[in-house]
C-alpha cells in the first residue's frame, strides 16, 4: 500500500493561507497538478498513492473523480487572491491518468481554465502507462488541449519488467510515442528505471537503446530504489531477490548518459535529458526553482509563498472532505527562511543550470570550495558565480547536497 504522509502543523478547513504567502501569489510562476489515484494492476516496486478496484473500497469511483478535482478547484480559486498571471504547467499524474477519457480530462482542463486561466503557451502534461492508450485516445487527448506525453516504459527487456511487476509488452512503449508524434504532440518522453535485480549492464543498454530508437525528444532515467511496503522489499527481505547493487546503479547511469549525449539528448537536472531547452519539462522545472503550484487529489502536495500543504492520503477521506465543502488538506508546514534557502540549495544542484553561489552563506562556501577540490564541481562554473555538479558530482550529488546544507 502506499506510504504515509508526513507530520505537520493543522491545516485550516476552509484552506485559507497565512496573509504573507497568500500575498505573494502572482509573483512566482504557477503550475497545477492533478494526481489521478487509479491503477489497474500494482506494480511490485511502487509505493505512490495508488489503488486498485480491490484496494479503493467505497466513497471515491473513478467515475465521480472529475467532479471531485472541479471542486477543489473551486477551493483553489476562493483562496487564492486574484487569478495570477495564468496557470503556466498542468501536470495530470498517478496513477494512471489515461483511465480517465480523453474527455474527462478536458473537462479538468477547461476548470482549470476556467479558474485561473492557461496561458497560451501552457505546457500540459499525462503521464500515461504503454498499454491504456490507443492511437485514437491519443488524437482525443491531444485535442482536449494536451501538450506533452510521458510514457512509463521502464525497460525494454521482458525478464526485468517481469520483476518490476509491469504488464506491457516490449515495443508498445515505441508505438505509443510514434502515435503522440502522428497525433501532434509538442513533445513526448519516456521513463526508465534502472538497477533492478537480474538486469546486466547489457539488459539496460537495449532499454536505452530501444528508447533511443523511439525518438523521443525527452527521456527520464531513475535507479530503483526499493521502497518498504512494496511486495519488491517483501522479496527482497524474503531473499527471494538481491537488493539493487550501488555500484552497478553507478555504472548504470554513465551507461546512460554516454548513449544519451551520443544520441544528441543532454543532461538538465540529474535523472532527466532533454534534446534543447525547449523540450525540458516545464512543469518539473517549476518545482525545482521554486515556483507555486497547487495539487489536486488524494495526497497531492501543493506550494504557495512558502506554506506547504498535502490532501488526505486515501481517495474515500478526499471525497469526503470535498463533498462536504472543507479543504482536502491533511496538514501544512510555513517554510522559515533557513528551510527556504536548504531547499533551494537541495534542488539548484541538481540542475545542470547550476546553484547560484550566492545562495551559499560564508560556511557552505568553504564546503563548496573542498566539494569542487574533490572533483565533484566544475571549477569554471564556479568561478562564473553557479554551482554545477561534474558527472562524478551527479553520482554522488546527495552527499554534494548534505556537505553544502
Amino acid at each position: 500500500m502506499p506510504g504515509t504522509l508526513p507530520d505537520g502543523d493543522p491545516a485550516p478547513a476552509d484552506g485559507r493561507l497565512p496573509e504573507e504567502s497568500a500575498r505573494s501569489f502572482g509573483s512566482r510562476p504557477f503550475g497545477i497538478y492533478v494526481h489521478v489515484p487509479f491503477c489497474r494492476t500494482r506494480c511490485g516496486y511502487c509505493d505512490f498513492n495508488t489503488y486498485t478496484a480491490t484496494e479503493l473500497g467505497g466513497g471515491a469511483s473513478q467515475a465521480e473523480y472529475p467532479g471531485l478535482t472541479a471542486r477543489e478547484l473551486d477551493l483553489a480559486r476562493a483562496v487564492l487572491p486574484g487569478t495570477g498571471n495564468g496557470v503556466e504547467t498542468v501536470f495530470f499524474g498517478g496513477g494512471t491518468p489515461t483511465l480517465l477519457a480523453p474527455g474527462e480530462i478536458g473537462n479538468i482542463l477547461d476548470k482549470i481554465r476556467a479558474a485561473f486561466g492557461l496561458r497560451p503557451d501552457a505546457e500540459v502534461t499525462v503521464e500515461a502507462n504503454p498499454e491504456t492508450v490507443t492511437a485514437d485516445s491519443l488524437a482525443g487527448l491531444r485535442a482536449a488541449g494536451v501538450t506533452r506525453m510521458s510514457f512509463g516504459m521502464q525497460s525494454a527487456v521482458p525478464h526485468v519488467l517481469e520483476t518490476l511487476d509491469r504488464v506491457h509488452e516490449p515495443g508498445r512503449p515505441a508505438e505509443c510515442v510514434k502515435w503522440a508524434k502522428d497525433a501532434g504532440f509538442e513533445h513526448v518522453s519516456l521513463d526508465l528505471i534502472y538497477g533492478t535485480p537480474g538486469e546486466t549492464d547489457d539488459d539496460w543498454r537495449r532499454s536505452v537503446g530501444e528508447a533511443l530508437s523511439a525518438e523521443p525528444d525527452h527521456i527520464s532515467a531513475y535507479a530503483l530504489i526499493v521502497e518498504d511496503g512494496t511486495r519488491l522489499a517483501a522479496k527482497v527481505r524474503r531473499g527471494e531477490i538481491a537488493a539493487p547493487d550501488d555500484d552497478a546503479l553507478a555504472d548504470r547511469y554513465l551507461i546512460a548518459d554516454d548513449l544519451l549525449a551520443s544520441a544528441g539528448l543532454t543532461w538538465y537536472e540529474i535523472s532527466n535529458w532533454a534534446s534543447g531547452d525547449s523540450a525540458r519539462c516545464r512543469h518539473n522545472m517549476l518545482y525545482w526553482t521554486g515556483g507555486d503550484w497547487w495539487g489536486v487529489g488524494p495526497g497531492a502536495h501543493s506550494h504557495v509563498g512558502g506554506t506547504r500543504w498535502w490532501n488526505v492520503r486515501h481517495p474515500s477521506a478526499y471525497a469526503a472532505r470535498v463533498n462536504e465543502g472543507v479543504s482536502p488538506a491533511q496538514a501544512r508546514e510555513i517554510l522559515t527562511p533557513a528551510g527556504r534557502s536548504m531547499e533551494e540549495v537541495m534542488l539548484g544542484v541538481r540542475l545542470a543550470d547550476g546553484l547560484p553561489a550566492t545562495a551559499l552563506g560564508g560556511t557552505a562556501r568553504s564546503s563548496a570550495e573542498r566539494i569542487m577540490a574533490s572533483g565533484l564541481l566544475d571549477p569554471a562554473a564556479y568561478r562564473s558565480g553557479k554551482l554545477v555538479l561534474t558527472r562524478q558530482g551527479r553520482l554522488l550529488a546527495d552527499a554534494v547536497v548534505r556537505d553544502l546544507t
